[in-house]
């Protein structure tokens, strides 16, 4: 059996320096990378303050940027892995991706697709948990953080 070093862990961790440069840039820090191959093809971090832009995501911004890469507008083959379960918007733009699977580290029982009743693409296979601690320590002290400064 040969033993890789690119499982969900390792890019979870990429997804996690993603959010961790949304955190300085003051952006929710909500992190991404989109994998093919165990190759990373696209990375993306929350930019919406800095754009000014709503639906500036970063599962829009590595959607985009994969899409880009592979030279078409399917995400087949691809892996995402995000730090916080996406929204609604972003599980509506992930469906039409046909993204084949979705890996996020923190639940978003209030605004997560799942909650709000978003659907993504009968073929994607989702798994969540991965490195959960580590996500939501990050954004739970993001936002004591600018609680503080007000």
């Amino acid at each position: 059996m040969q033993i890789t070093p690119f499982d969900d862990t390792y890019f979870m961790q990429k997804a996690i320096a993603e959010a961790e440069l949304a955190y300085e840039r003051g952006e929710i820090p909500v992190g991404v990378v989109v994998v093919i191959n165990n190759r990373i093809i696209a990375r993306g971090h929350n930019l919406t303050e800095t754009l000014n832009d709503v639906t500036a995501h970063a599962e829009m911004q590595a959607i985009t940027a994969a899409a880009n890469f592979l030279g078409g507008k399917y995400l087949k083959d691809c892996t995402m892995y995000v730090t916080l379960e996406p929204c609604q918007m972003c599980a509506g733009a992930l469906y039409w991706s046909q993204l084949s699977r979705l890996v996020f580290a923190a639940e978003d029982p209030q605004r997560g697709y799942r909650a709000m009743g978003g659907k993504l693409h009968p073929k994607t296979k989702v798994s969540h948990g991965t490195m959960e601690t580590e996500a939501s320590g990050l954004l739970k002290r993001f936002f004591i953080e600018k609680r503080n400064l007000k």
